[in-house]
């Protein structure tokens, strides 16, 4: 409870356990906080200056050891009014310097597996019908597995998927085969001929996303205008491929 209520101040997780473990400690060394904390101590070095320029933890020298001391819990509301004052200061002249067009499409950027499947996970906060244009390439790098329990989630969700796939054997009998129990309608396209080595998902109405599974490289972009036009390609697809 305290860790969580420290995280809605402003510490992370790790330094809100350094913290509470120098409350409870009182004076105290870096060897004794990470027993008490349970936080690596090379973790605790990698926070520990921080918390003392924020004023999060007082830093004594004895001798040639340094030694911390939490700051008093009735301090801290010091702490945070100070931090409220600087940012009233400064509020005027970030003001000026925002340049940020609220008319602009907003653009989110993702590396890795994780951020793969971060950004599948999106398309499952939105109601109504994904477009998606699709090949077999995010399954080997995700995964079947958690192919299978997105695509759970979705159907939880009552969340239809219209597509549009390069299709593989492999596609076909892991994926396709099992259209009616995933709530999706499937077309396919030529694998050798049209490979498709990205996927695109249309969805929530403004959002569209292009994945490239192989290169663990996705982007999401928010934008009215950029949706209808993507939406309207897929349509035209749809309509000229058979069932």
């Amino acid at each position: 409870m305290l860790v969580s209520t420290l995280k809605q101040i402003g510490l992370n997780e790790k330094q809100a356990q350094i913290y509470v473990a120098c409350l409870e400690l009182g004076e105290t060394s870096i060897k004794e906080i990470a027993k008490k904390s349970g936080v690596k101590r090379t973790t605790i070095y990698d926070f520990i200056d921080d918390m003392v320029n924020s004023g999060f933890i007082k830093q004594t020298v004895k001798g040639k050891k340094k030694r911390y001391v939490a700051t008093e819990p009735d301090e801290l509301k010091i702490v945070i009014k100070k931090r409220e004052a600087l940012l009233s200061q400064i509020l005027p002249q970030l003001n000026l310097i925002n340049n940020v067009d609220r008319t602009k499409p907003k653009i989110w950027f993702y590396n890795g597996v994780e951020g793969l499947k971060e950004v599948y996970s999106d398309t499952l906060n939105y109601k109504g019908e994904i477009l998606a244009i699709s090949g077999e390439d995010v399954i080997k790098v995700v995964g079947l597995d958690w192919i299978l329990s997105y695509v759970k989630k979705r159907v939880k969700k009552g969340i239809r998927v219209k597509g549009i796939a390069a299709t593989t054997d492999f596609l076909k009998k892991e994926i396709m085969d099992k259209d009616k129990e995933h709530l999706r309608v499937s077309k396919s396209i030529d694998y050798k001929k049209y490979p498709f080595p990205i996927e695109i998902n249309i969805y929530g109405g403004k959002r569209v996303f292009f994945v490239s599974a192989l290169e663990q490289t996705a982007i999401i972009i928010e934008a009215p205008e950029i949706y209808k036009a993507m939406k309207s390609f897929f349509e035209m697809l749809w309509d000229h491929l058979p069932k």
